[in-house]
């Protein structure tokens, strides 16, 4: 799906690796928080973490690319997503447990 072009944008993201256990949860979180976006990241099975975002589009490309990369001590495998209708359900960036 192609990239939003309106003022406010969602994405949601799966990364595969070395992603639990090294801080990502915790990269992800800091990272989102100081770009100023909304959404929430979690564990999901085994060495897999998802993602998602709101905020404006040109932000959200910086985001991506940062959770592509990780923390230092993590190792990103693969990476899918897919851009989504914002929904404008968030009030901040929170690590989920569930």
């Amino acid at each position: 799906m192609a990239q939003p072009t309106h003022e406010s944008g969602r994405i949601h993201i799966y990364v595969t690796g070395r992603v639990q256990g090294v801080g990502f949860r915790a990269f992800v979180q800091h990272t989102a928080v100081e770009l100023g976006l909304c959404g929430w990241v979690r564990n999901v099975g085994y060495n897999q973490v998802e993602t998602i975002a709101e905020g404006s589009p040109q932000v959200l490309d910086h985001f991506l690319e940062a959770v592509r990369t990780g923390p230092r001590g993590a190792r990103v495998n693969g990476s899918n997503f897919n851009w989504e209708i914002p929904l404008g359900e968030f009030k901040a960036f929170e690590i989920r447990f569930y």
